[in-house]
């Protein structure tokens, strides 16, 4: 495992990186987990948005985006005039032509996620190793 110059919280393993928000940057503003992390099939940041704060509205030429609100509450106003309240939890699809706005609305930082890509989903591919028989089981030795 070894740490990144640019990121050094972020672990690297083969084939993996761990890290966590605050290890991609402080304050306000866009935390890189694209590249924090090295995501390279799509694009995904994490906003950091502190109350009374709003974006412009905006609009993507060819990536849609799905929205994931982890703390606080934001409004995505949407070029139709349609309004739509997230609090933690909340998620949002946005195809790319569609025009949308962010304000944080709450008393305290909004944390939302957003991913973007375009192309599709490839359909499930997850297999498990030779030998296993399953995906989930208890967790070994916790007696259950």
């Amino acid at each position: 495992m070894e740490a990144s110059s640019e990121y050094p919280k972020v672990i690297r393993g083969d084939g993996y990186a761990v890290g966590h928000i605050d290890d991609l940057g402080e304050g306000p503003g866009f935390r890189k987990i694209r590249k924090g992390l090295d995501v390279t099939a799509f694009g995904v940041n994490a906003i950091v948005m502190p109350p009374g704060i709003e974006t412009g509205f905006h609009y993507h030429d060819l990536q849609e985006e799905l929205y994931f609100v982890h703390r606080g509450m934001i409004e995505m106003e949407f070029g139709d005039g349609s309004v739509q309240r997230l609090e933690a939890g909340g998620m949002a699809r946005v195809d790319a032509a569609t025009v949308r706005k962010i304000r944080n609305i709450g008393d305290v930082e909004a944390i939302y996620l957003c991913a973007g890509g375009k192309d599709g989903y490839i359909g499930r591919d997850g297999r498990v190793r030779p030998g296993e028989e399953q995906r989930i089981s208890p967790i070994h030795g916790s007696g259950g």
